[in-house]
């Protein structure tokens, strides 16, 4: 299990932006995945998807990594923000664009 924590851990700290989904960003498997995608597109945020249908260990692995039962999960600088709920609504409230910019992750102003 050690092998799983540990490629999970590097993908969390090697990118500034990381987000365990079903599917990929450009096929969204599931709609909780896809708004995150959506929102992440909109704020034009670069970020790294990762599959977890393609790894049934990291599937799990994630799962107990952040101590967070469901996908989708987002990182931003090896920080655990949360799943489509809580994205949703940091994003609708303005926190998830301050949090980004405090983390020095540039995002598209919207018009």
């Amino acid at each position: 299990m050690t092998d799983v924590h540990t490629r999970i851990d590097n993908e969390v700290k090697s990118n500034d932006v990381v987000l365990f989904m079903k599917g990929t960003p450009q096929f969204p498997m599931c709609g909780f995945s896809g708004q995150v995608v959506q929102i992440l597109d909109y704020l034009g945020v670069p970020y790294k998807g990762i599959n977890v249908l393609e790894d049934q260990d990291i599937r799990q692995g994630i799962k107990d990594y952040s101590n967070w039962p469901t996908i989708p999960q987002l990182y931003v600088k090896g920080e655990f923000i949360g799943g489509c709920d809580i994205t949703r609504e940091m994003f609708q409230s303005g926190e998830l664009q301050q949090l980004f910019a405090t983390k020095g992750i540039p995002v598209r102003q919207s018009a």
